[in-house]
């Protein structure tokens, strides 16, 4: 059996980019589109890790990592630059719900999420990616 499954790795990863990058893109494109009050409020969570300067930057940072990571994963273009940056959000992400106190159930979405990325970027994209 799994000599069977065995050759379907690639298609397995292929689902699996596929899924989370339409997932981020529906995360990331309104956050995108709400503008500048937004990605202030998105930013501050930048503080805690003691990082206060220019939240909207960090924001929109965010949101274009949520937005672009999605697609790119979806794609398989720069598909580990994108695992990076997305795990990178996620880690914040992560950093802010626990320092607010948020209970495991809050904090869980984007502590899976960053473990998925971390294994992305060991694994690679598979085969079925768009060639430039």
């Amino acid at each position: 059996m799994q000599n069977f499954l065995d050759r379907y790795k690639d298609l397995g990863l292929l689902l699996l980019r596929v899924g989370l990058g339409i997932a981020f893109l529906f995360h990331g494109v309104p956050k995108i589109m709400s503008g500048p009050e937004k990605w202030k409020a998105l930013g501050g969570a930048m503080g805690m890790l003691g990082i206060t300067f220019v939240p909207v930057f960090w924001g929109f940072m965010a949101a274009l990592s949520e937005a672009a990571g999605g697609a790119l994963l979806i794609l398989g273009l720069f598909f580990r630059p994108a695992c990076i940056l997305l795990a990178c959000t996620m880690a914040v992400a992560l950093t802010m719900h626990i320092g607010k106190g948020d209970p495991f159930a809050v904090y869980s979405h984007s502590l899976e999420d960053g473990i998925v990325f971390l294994s992305l970027i060991l694994i690679g994209p598979g085969k079925y990616v768009l060639k430039s």
